[in-house]
């Protein structure tokens, strides 16, 4: 093999390395850790599916969870639907809390659409006085 078949095989090569490195690997790694996440689930873990539903594990099977949604409601899963557990700092924010923190926001940005619209009003008079 001459130096000019290599030189025209080595950039295809290397490409293929950068895709190992960049891409396979480590959404090979992602799937151990999923997959080991997903066997080590107890009765009485906090999760959140791949649809975002929040539950409890009630009981696990050898590929099926059951969760309650609710108190009473319980529905069976593929384990594989589970996309994380959840830590007790991580549940969902109640509507009593998003709804005073919207309230905030919402005057925020009144203060801050008020101050907008007195400095376009400014510059609107001048450009009419031009």
């Amino acid at each position: 093999m001459d130096m000019g078949q290599l030189g025209s095989i080595l950039p295809l090569i290397l490409l293929v390395v950068v895709f190992y490195f960049l891409l396979i690997r480590p959404q090979r790694k992602r799937q151990q850790e999923a997959i080991q996440m997903q066997n080590s689930l107890t009765p009485g873990s906090r999760v959140m599916t791949t649809t975002g539903l929040f539950a409890t594990v009630v009981a696990v099977d050898n590929e099926d969870v059951v969760l309650e949604v609710a108190p009473g409601i319980e529905t069976r899963w593929v384990k594989a639907a589970i996309g994380r557990v959840v830590a007790p700092g991580d549940a969902p924010v109640s509507d009593d809390e998003s709804a005073a923190d919207q309230v905030e926001l919402d005057e925020e940005g009144k203060k801050e659409s008020e101050a907008t619209v007195e400095r376009d009003g400014d510059q609107g008079s001048s450009t009419k006085q031009s």
